[in-house]
């Protein structure tokens, strides 16, 4: 049956409280319960929300049947088991990245998407609503820069504290690739509309060889796109840098660079020619950008900025590169879990 309204859940409060505002810029949605283990973010954030009902038990509120839509914000370990309980409770979900962390975790969620066709998915991979990124796009679907045959998408994190001193050192474990460089992974797919066959990753952790964070602080992954195009995509969370997406992208007519210099598009091989700079706002993003769309995706039958295919595609090809990463070979993306033909 047809809503006319949503009722809105939140679980993690660090970025998620910034789903608030997302979800209400809609007036037909309300955020009515909030939730996060830690009971004084959970207080603090209902202090400054108020007239939400608060829960420090995740399932109270994935069980609760009044609830139509929930933003899973929580540690990346619990994202899995989250998302397939709210889905079989017929609830929509909008989750933070990653999806999940494994193989068997995104079989367990594809699987709930399969049993609840009726239920809409999405993640935050905001990139997507950053104006010079949907300008490039246009120009790309557009032709400008001719075939395309090479990218570079760097993530360079820039907040190597957090991996050492907070929360993501201290799950059971903790993937830079699905945290991190899956931004850009997805930001080539939208960018380009191919779809990754092949990959080949190596990481280290140079950088934090000293402290107590047990992963790769740095990998680099190579894609094989099916018609050859190729591609660079690295998670440099070690970077002393700001935090920064870099990007480059190299067609037979022209190119769009961005460092953190600047960005913009060349469209000669003549040194003498001038550049193209680029003004288009980055990041020109809020975290809740996306949530409208989510929305009216719910309750209008719309597309949302990004579907559910298009999240489990991004999230195959990260998990292909962390197979390579334990495999020291090239590992082929995963599509047998299409949800359509």
């Amino acid at each position: 049956m047809a809503r006319s309204h949503l009722n809105a859940a939140i679980i993690g409060l660090g970025v998620g409280e910034r789903h608030i505002s997302g979800y209400e810029a809609d007036p037909r949605c309300r955020v009515v319960a909030l939730c996060d283990l830690d009971a004084q973010k959970l207080q603090e954030v209902g202090a400054r929300s108020p007239g939400r009902h608060l829960a420090s038990d995740p399932q109270v509120v994935l069980k609760d049947p009044d609830i139509d839509i929930v933003s899973i914000a929580s540690y990346d370990n619990v994202h899995c088991e989250q998302v397939v309980m709210a889905l079989d409770q017929g609830k929509h979900v909008f989750v933070e990245k990653p999806l999940c962390l494994f193989p068997e975790e995104f079989h367990a969620i594809t699987t709930a998407l399969a049993r609840n066709p009726h239920l809409k998915l999405s993640s935050n991979l905001i990139l997507r609503r950053t104006p010079r990124f949907i300008q490039l796009r246009e120009r790309i679907l557009r032709g400008d820069l001719g075939q395309v045959y090479y990218l570079e998408g760097d993530y360079d994190y820039g907040r190597l504290h957090k991996i050492v001193n907070g929360w993501r050192g201290k799950i059971p474990f903790y993937s830079v690739v699905h945290g991190g460089a899956i931004h850009l992974i997805d930001l080539l797919l939208w960018l380009t509309q191919k779809r990754v066959e092949r990959v080949f990753a190596w990481g280290n952790k140079l950088a934090t060889a000293e402290t107590s964070f047990r992963y790769f602080d740095f990998v680099v992954a190579l894609l094989n796109f099916r018609d050859g195009t190729q591609a660079k995509v690295t998670a440099n969370f070690a970077s002393v840098t700001p935090h920064h997406h870099k990007l480059c992208v190299y067609g037979t007519s022209g190119s769009f660079v961005q460092s953190h210099l600047g960005a913009a598009y060349l469209t000669s091989r003549d040194p003498s020619q001038p550049m193209e700079a680029v003004t288009d706002g980055y990041p020109g993003t809020a975290k809740g950008d996306m949530l409208p769309s989510f929305v009216r995706a719910v309750l209008d039958g719309t597309s949302p900025d990004v579907t559910a295919e298009e999240v489990l595609e991004a999230m195959a090809v990260a998990l292909a590169i962390e197979a390579s990463l334990a495999s020291h070979q090239p590992e082929p993306v995963n599509y047998d879990w299409q949800l359509t033909p």
